[in-house]
């Protein structure tokens, strides 16, 4: 209705996941940068937690859309209560095994199969579980019990699990899971858009679907959306629906912050919205950080984030200290003995070329002094040259890794002062 008055391609709030919407808030843009990051690992497990309407299906449909099915086999389950021989029929069918029989180890047996297959074809399986929070200890045991399939020494299957944040505290919590949790190699927790990016993110949505300017919208509109949703994204989608109904209802080209207070009501009176502060945790969510990530991040980049997070409690700006014992100055630390680390290896660098250049001018003095060169000396100059040129490569990919370490870090930390 409201998409033919304003002239809108299709719907823009929709609440089903449609990764042509996604939206790359600050929370999102580091949970795609720790799924990638895990996902190149190509083993294990990746957690991604977050309250209901976070984006966590968007997201993994995002990422899912930009994967190479000829590279890459991709299994979604969502999961209700099940229990562990469930589970596993469960997947099979996910990745379309036909399986002989009702028995658990029949519906194993062809998943192994299968993913030996897959292996074979030059393709890795991944298996993506939705609404993790749901399944049971034995059923997510199971699943790790997959993780052990191997082709020689390379793993067959990596499993991303997406869940509510009662999940993220059974995972790290239960006594029974220490073995799966050994297995997690990346983990993030989605947090709640900050109330800058609800104007941004309104406004992206409506031009995926052809918006020119109308309706427009009132600042204050933004800022009252992000005090009823608490910037979770599908309470902004359900909120920015009714106004655009009720815009085109009153043939209004312009949404003010009273139309916003009528949505309002009428939300909380139907119960579509609660009464009060909707998003007062997921607002506070900000302000605590998720340490379930270093399970094989690069150590510079756990210890970064760890002080990144640091207690904002302190009138003296002292940090907290993380689960690991890194605080905000060793942080620092770490990183000016990286930065002096790579300037070391900058001045070894030059000082390989000053020797490089040396060398040859001597060589070539040597070769102009003689009228017939001998052939001796012309293979030693080629072998201090080889032996040089292997020096700088060797030099220039550790010069390469260092940065590559100091970009993440630093990027982290300055997401974080953001």
């Amino acid at each position: 209705m409201f998409d033919d008055f304003y002239g809108l391609e299709a719907r823009p709030f929709q609440l089903t996941p449609d990764p042509a919407f996604y939206f790359e808030s600050v929370t999102h843009r580091k949970a795609l940068s720790y799924l990638g990051y895990g996902l190149a690992q190509g083993e294990g497990f990746v957690a991604i937690t977050g309250e209901v309407g976070s984006g966590k299906s968007t997201l993994v449909a995002y990422l899912m859309a930009t994967i190479d099915p000829g590279r890459m086999t991709a299994a979604n389950v969502v999961t209700s209560a099940l229990d562990g021989e469930e589970i596993v029929h469960v997947v099979a069918r996910a990745f379309g095994v036909e399986v002989d029989g009702h028995d658990k180890a029949s519906a194993l047996g062809a998943i192994e199969t299968f993913l030996h297959e897959e292996a074979r074809a030059g393709r890795r399986s991944l298996l993506i579980v939705d609404e993790a929070q749901n399944l049971s200890i034995t059923a997510l045991e199971e699943l790790r019990m997959l993780s052990n399939f191997q082709l020689g020494a390379h793993p067959l299957l990596q499993t991303l699990l997406l869940g509510q944040p009662e999940f993220r505290t059974t995972l790290m919590e239960s006594d029974r899971l220490e073995q799966l949790r050994q297995r997690v190699i990346a983990t993030h927790h989605l947090t709640a858009m900050q109330p800058k990016e609800v104007q941004a993110y309104i406004e992206h949505r409506l031009t995926c679907v052809g918006w020119d300017g109308n309706p427009s919208f009132d600042q204050r509109v933004f800022s009252g959306i992000y005090e009823a949703t608490g910037g979770v994204p599908r309470r902004i989608n359900q909120v920015a629906n009714r106004l655009l109904l009720l815009g085109s209802v009153e043939q209004r080209t312009r949404i003010d912050s009273a139309m916003l207070t009528q949505v309002l009501d009428e939300m909380k009176h139907d119960g579509t919205i609660g009464h009060g502060h909707e998003g007062e945790d997921t607002r506070t969510a900000h302000h605590h950080p998720d340490h379930s990530l270093d399970n094989g991040v690069p150590a510079s980049v756990a210890i970064a984030h760890e002080a990144a997070f640091a207690s904002e409690d302190d009138g003296k700006g002292a940090a907290r200290t993380s689960h690991a014992g890194i605080d905000a100055p060793a942080a620092i630390a770490l990183i000016e003995s990286a930065l002096a680390d790579r300037d070391a290896q900058i001045c070894e660098l030059q000082q390989a070329v000053v020797e490089l250049a040396n060398k040859a001018e001597a060589h070539e003095a040597q070769a102009l002094e003689a009228e017939d060169p001998s052939a001796e000396l012309v293979r030693n100059l080629e072998a201090q040259l080889a032996e040089a040129h292997e020096r700088t490569a060797a030099l220039e990919a550790r010069l390469d890794e260092q940065e590559r370490t100091l970009r993440h870090v630093l990027t982290m930390l300055i997401e974080w002062v953001e």
